[in-house]
């Protein structure tokens, strides 16, 4: 069942999912459309969740559910994965790309491959304050606190080069 997205509880289940370039307003009405669709029917079962979809910075689909009365399943799941995938079809967007990281910069978005982002820190490109997305938050509050975050306070950081091995 669809609620607001503000009306879910604070341990509400989220999933994030990052496209791999921005929507245009017409492709933000069909995702809309789609997801208002899905998560007013969105069950566990046969019996409803209520659930809740964001877009936001026209670039990311952060799907909700509070599971205090049922915690979603592999199979209700399963069927928001399809609808994400249907989406990708009907849009050419990629939004399973994991290999990608967003990074926010003023009011701009860059998007880098893993491969890109360590010589975009040797370059000074990126530094440890740069802010990024943490698509791994698993919580609304985890996505109200840590969704975007410096990178050297995220999973991010392993890519930062040590300042030390570089003097040899």
């Amino acid at each position: 069942m669809l609620v607001s997205f503000e009306s879910l509880p604070a341990n509400a289940r989220v999933w994030v999912f990052q496209a791999n370039r921005p929507f245009s307003e017409r492709e933000l009405e069909v995702i809309s459309s789609r997801l208002q669709s899905f998560t007013e029917q969105w069950n566990v079962h046969g019996i409803p969740l209520n659930t809740s979809y964001r877009i936001a910075f026209n670039q990311f689909i952060v799907l909700a559910a509070d599971e205090s009365q049922q915690a979603a399943s592999g199979c209700s799941i399963d069927s928001s994965v399809r609808v994400l995938k249907e989406l990708e079809e009907m849009l050419d967007v990629n939004l399973f790309d994991r290999n990608r990281v967003v990074f926010k910069r003023a009011d701009s978005f860059a998007t880098f491959t893993l491969s890109e982002i360590k010589q975009n820190f040797l370059n000074g490109i990126l530094s440890e304050d740069t802010l990024t997305f943490n698509n791994l938050v698993k919580t609304k509050a985890e996505l109200e606190s840590q969704w975007l975050v410096p990178a050297g306070q995220s999973w991010v950081r392993r890519y930062i080069p040590n300042p030390l091995a570089k003097v040899k």
